[in-house]
Formats: structure tokens, sequence, C-alpha cells
């Protein structure tokens, strides 16, 4: 199936009948690594809605119906990678910050049922996109503040998933909007990557003192705004390095 826009044709799966999940996907993955630390081990898995937003239906009718059976595929893995000794298991979920009357409507639910019955520690992650095209020229019309979050974020506070991990590193997200998820850990973004420059750890720790004025301590982790597997090697290597330590001045000046 193809859907033309002015600019691309884009050549998008469609769903005939009910997913169904013939095998685990990245259950002896999650078990190799298990047997090789002895530190936490965290897994992330796309979303149901944003699994739902890069298919055409052709069997459910309702973008919420096909979600939900998505959902149920999602907890089939995510309970055997628990099962394998995974601490904690991420959605993500970067359709939430499109769709926001859906979200409220029926992808928290959707999200809710990818993690039912976990007993790991569960996470959402939340972004803009970052290295597509078509998401850098979206991202130019919205302006000098990114406010969407503001719509959905009452709403994810109110649901069982316990951290919630949003991009604020050069991202135009206005940090204090955490202030709407008071009741979440929060992982907040202090690493950009868009870019190919490292940061600096003074970079990292001023992103984090911003967050804490919105933020107490214990609930803030540090991670990076998004995935940086289109980034080189080195730089990606060099951006980890900095967040290490940028943490560890946060510490030392926080502690």
């Amino acid at each position: 199936m193809g859907i033309r826009n002015n600019r691309y044709v884009v050549d998008v799966p469609t769903v005939t009948g009910k997913p169904k999940r013939s095998r685990p996907v990245h259950r002896d993955e999650a078990a190799f690594c298990r047997a090789h630390t002895s530190r936490k081990l965290k897994w992330t898995l796309p979303g149901p809605m944003t699994i739902c937003d890069t298919l055409a239906d052709g069997h459910f009718g309702r973008r919420a119906d096909m979600a939900m059976a998505f959902a149920e595929v999602l907890n089939e893995e995510a309970l055997e990678l628990e099962a394998a000794g995974v601490d904690v298991i991420q959605f993500d979920e970067p359709a939430f910050n499109v769709f926001m009357d859906d979200v409220k409507e029926w992808g928290i639910a959707a999200l809710e049922r990818a993690a039912r019955g976990l007993k790991c520690t569960t996470g959402v992650h939340i972004c803009y996109g970052y290295g597509i095209e078509a998401n850098i020229e979206w991202k130019k019309t919205l302006g000098s503040e990114w406010r969407q979050y503001e719509e959905i974020f009452p709403a994810i506070n109110a649901s069982s998933i316990q951290q919630v991990s949003l991009e604020c590193a050069n991202s135009r997200v206005p940090v204090s909007l955490i202030e709407l998820l008071p009741d979440k850990v929060l992982l907040v973004g202090v690493i950009d990557v868009a870019t190919r420059e490292v940061e600096t750890p003074e970079k990292v720790l001023a992103t984090m003192e911003a967050a804490l004025k919105h933020a107490d301590a214990e609930r803030i982790q540090p991670c990076t705004n998004c995935g940086m597997a289109p980034l080189p090697r080195v730089v990606a290597s060099g951006k980890l390095r900095a967040l290490g330590a940028g943490a560890e001045l946060a510490r030392q000046k926080f502690a």
C-alpha cells in the first residue's frame, strides 16, 4: 500500500488479521545479557499506538481495536523478557505527542494492557522523533515551545506505568511540564541525539539542575533524549561518557 503526500511515497504494511506471536523475539538476547551482567537490565519495546501509526488497518475498523490486539502480543513478549531477568521494560510511544485525544481515549489503556501482569519496573518513552526528514520539517511548525505533552501528562500520571522518559536537551519542551508528573520517576533527557556535538559534563549537569527546579532529586534519572543508533559509534560513546560524568557531578552537588 502506498501513501502519497507532497514529497514522499511511503509503503505502509497492511494488517489483514489479528496479529499473533509465533515465537519470542528478544528472549534469547535478554537471557544472554542477563548471563553476562549482575547489574540491572533494561529493555525497550515499541508501544501499541506507535506500532499502529506505522500500519494500515485492513481488518479491525478501529485503530483502538488494532492497538489493543498488538498490546496483547507485546504483553506476551514483555512477560517473557521479565522471566529472562529484565529489570525494566520501557515502551516507546513517540505517537503519544501527535494523537492527543486518542492517547486519552485509548492509547494509555493499550499501553497498560501491554504492561499487564509485569512485576518489573515499567516505563514509557515519548519523543518528537529524530533524524527523519519528515519529522524535522514537522517540528519547524511547532513554534518555540513544544507543549503537546501538557495535554497528556495528567493522564499518564494517573496510569500504572511507573517511569516517564522525555527529552529535555535542546528539545524546546519546557522542562517545567514535568510538574504534571508528580507520581512518576522521571527519565530526563540530558543528551541531544540530533547533533554530533558531544556534551560536556557541565552541560549535562545544567539540564539536570533545570529539572531539579520542578521535581525532587529522588525521582530524576538522567538519560538520552532518544536512541543513538543513527550516530557514529565514537560520538555515541562520547555522549554516554558525558552522561555518566554529568550524573556524577550532580550526585556530588546534590547528595
